[in-house]
């Protein structure tokens, strides 16, 4: 068996983007082999791994993800194209149907049929990579007579964000692999399983608190938690992981619009599952637990520590190396 890639997300914690620079540059002496760029609410996915396809040229560079509804399905193919061209044979696309917050709240955009659009927009991307013309009715959009005018010459991986059965099969069956985000390393398996395809990439964004203050860890993670696992997806997710009953009270205390008591009811063990704290060693150890039970690319999603932002001496200690 090979060894798995080990991946780090970024931005980075209280690092503004400009001081990634030298952060970046280490991280294949650290044993790091991805960076994977977020889009929520600070920066966009692509400007990031733009810059580090030239601070860092042996990385290999992944969206976790473009929404599939934020940007048109020509301005995705675009921008993958662009930076396919940039970093050939280092990019990954990942694509993935956001959360009705993002796409609804912040963008104000209808977040209708998240499967059929996903789907719809995945067909699309993959066509047009390849250097297709794309014409016709999808179930989502229609697209009339849209081409590339410099279709990269690699085309680079498509994958998908899939949280239960549906969406995991269409990404092993559709896509070069999925991401998996919020689940334990035990729920690693349950995922596999459904995406039904033992060749495709499996990608899990893992959060890591490397603090040996539980309290503090514990605290972060019941925060993030009830910001994310209170989305109707997520939520779905963990019911079908066989989490939904721990986290029914954190439901309920949301939808009572009590976000200080769905915090607080996050049990310990849960957020010790999906929050990996302790020394960085362990943390790491933690996170091998993932490659172990079959995913193929780890990324590390760090979580502030009370020591502040993190630090090259931090990112070498959660390295692989």
């Amino acid at each position: 068996m090979t060894d798995p890639r080990w991946g780090l997300t970024i931005p980075l914690p209280g690092v503004a983007l400009r001081e990634h620079a030298e952060l970046i540059r280490a991280l294949p002496d650290f044993g790091y082999t991805d960076i994977w760029s977020a889009e929520t609410n600070d920066t966009d996915a692509f400007t990031p791994l733009a810059l580090a396809s030239v601070w860092a040229p042996t990385l290999r560079l992944g969206t976790a993800i473009v929404p599939v509804y934020t940007r048109g399905p020509a301005l995705i193919a675009m921008s993958a194209a662009t930076l396919a061209a940039a970093a050939p044979g280092r990019f990954v696309l990942g694509l993935g149907a956001s959360s009705p917050v993002i796409v609804g709240g912040w963008n104000g955009i209808a977040y209708d049929e998240p499967y059929r659009r996903s789907r719809d927009v995945l067909r699309f991307v993959r066509a047009a990579l390849a250097g297709e013309r794309v014409d016709g009715e999808f179930d989502s959009f229609t697209i009339s007579r849209f081409k590339l005018a410099q279709a990269p010459a690699q085309p680079p991986k498509v994958v998908l964000a899939a949280l239960r059965p549906q969406m995991l099969r269409l990404a092993g069956r559709e896509s070069d692999g999925a991401i998996l985000n919020w689940l334990a390393s035990t729920d690693v398996g349950q995922c596999v399983a459904a995406i039904e395809n033992p060749a495709a990439e499996v990608v899990a964004r893992i959060f890591v608190c490397p603090t040996d203050d539980a309290e503090h860890a514990r605290n972060v993670g019941r925060l993030l938690i009830s910001s994310y696992l209170t989305v109707p997806a997520y939520a779905a997710f963990h019911d079908w992981l066989g989490r939904g009953e721990k986290l029914r009270p954190m439901q309920e205390a949301w939808a009572a619009g009590d976000r200080k008591a769905a915090a607080a009811a996050v049990p310990d063990d849960v957020v010790d599952e999906l929050v990996l704290h302790g020394s960085p060693e362990s943390c790491r150890e933690q996170v091998q637990a993932y490659a172990d039970a079959g995913v193929t690319t780890p990324v590390v999603a760090l979580a502030p520590t009370p020591g502040g932002p993190p630090d090259a001496d931090l990112l070498r200690r959660l390295g692989r190396s």
